[in-house]
């Protein structure tokens, strides 16, 4: 491959655990970087959602390389944001926002224990 995004096997099998651990462990979890304006919209529409959700910027982590090349073999998508909810593998910007016109995101996030009954408006 010789890409810079190309990480070791060893290192990338080092950074599985963790992401999968962060995904089991919270409600919902979206893998972001600062500067992504992909990611900066996720943020806003979970904000206006009054979503709790972990946040992990994978360009302020030591190993965001290596999380992010996991993230690419587990869940085959490699761009951020890269967003989880109720531990499944939901997709990035465009899935969420497809979910939430759809009438889907918030019943998910719901289900999920991520937002109170009340407190989202479609």
């Amino acid at each position: 491959m010789g890409s810079v995004w190309t990480k070791s096997t060893q290192d990338i099998q080092m950074a599985l655990p963790k992401v999968k651990e962060i995904v089991s462990s919270h409600p919902v979890v979206v893998f972001s970087k600062t500067y992504c304006g992909f990611c900066k919209r996720m943020k806003q529409l979970f904000s206006e959602l009054n979503v709790s959700y972990k946040l992990v910027e994978l360009d302020e982590e030591s190993d965001g390389n290596e999380v992010q090349s996991a993230l690419a073999e587990w869940t085959g998508q490699r761009t951020v944001p890269n967003v989880f909810i109720g531990g499944k593998h939901i997709g990035g910007s465009d899935a969420v926002m497809e979910k939430h016109q759809a009438g889907k995101l918030v019943p998910m996030l719901t289900e999920a224990g991520a937002i109170a009954n009340n407190s989202a408006q479609l």
